[in-house]
């Protein structure tokens, strides 16, 4: 039989599940400890970031500040060494 790999390549191993068989399902997530909960509450009541919710002022500051055809120029001819 000629075997279907290279001889000079590297094998791989692919696992597959036997049929029937499942993966556990992940375990529930817990819920965050009061102190955490009141630390959140505390910063959301004074404007602050919260981890995992969506900030507009970030979204503002991190968005690119030069618009396409902002700047006027020529283009540098190719070979030109500019």
């Amino acid at each position: 039989m000629t075997p279907t790999y290279s001889a000079t390549g590297r094998q791989r191993r692919v696992f597959v599940p036997a049929p029937g068989e499942s993966v556990p399902p992940a375990p529930p997530q817990q819920p965050d400890p009061p102190i955490y909960r009141e630390l959140m509450r505390t910063w959301a009541d004074r404007g602050r970031t919260l981890p995992g919710r969506h900030d507009p002022e970030w979204v503002r500051l991190a968005a690119p500040q030069v618009t396409r055809g902002q700047f006027s120029g020529s283009r540098d001819p190719l070979g030109d060494g500019r």
